[in-house]
């Protein structure tokens, strides 16, 4: 069992969430295990959510789906490599689909 206070605009909310593991009984492991898992879908999947909108996709025939997620995480990963321009992901995309320099500064850094 995982208890997660979470504090937002002085509001507190308390969620319990349950697991079923073959860990062993180390609590440390355990909240290790659970925040890596965090990590990612909150740093990854977030972004590939909010900025690409990959969830609205409507694209599902054959291998377009595959194709079209490597394309968006490597969109990703070149958006945050750039370090030029201090801007959220979103933003940087919409000014490389309106600058076409600063488009190409981002595919020189594949």
């Amino acid at each position: 069992m995982v208890e997660s206070v979470r504090s937002l605009d002085g509001q507190t909310t308390v969620e319990t969430r349950y697991f079923i593991s073959s860990l062993e009984s180390d609590a440390k492991q355990f909240g290790n295990s659970i925040r890596s898992h965090w990590a990612v879908e909150n740093s990854l999947h977030w972004v590939l959510d909010v900025a690409l909108k990959e969830d609205n996709c409507r694209i599902r025939k054959d291998n377009a789906p595959q194709n079209f997620a490597i394309l968006r995480h490597i969109a990703v990963n070149l958006l945050t490599q750039e370090k030029r321009v201090k801007r959220g992901i979103k933003n940087k995309q919409f000014l490389a689909a309106m600058d076409n320099k600063y488009l190409l500064n981002i595919l020189a850094l594949a």
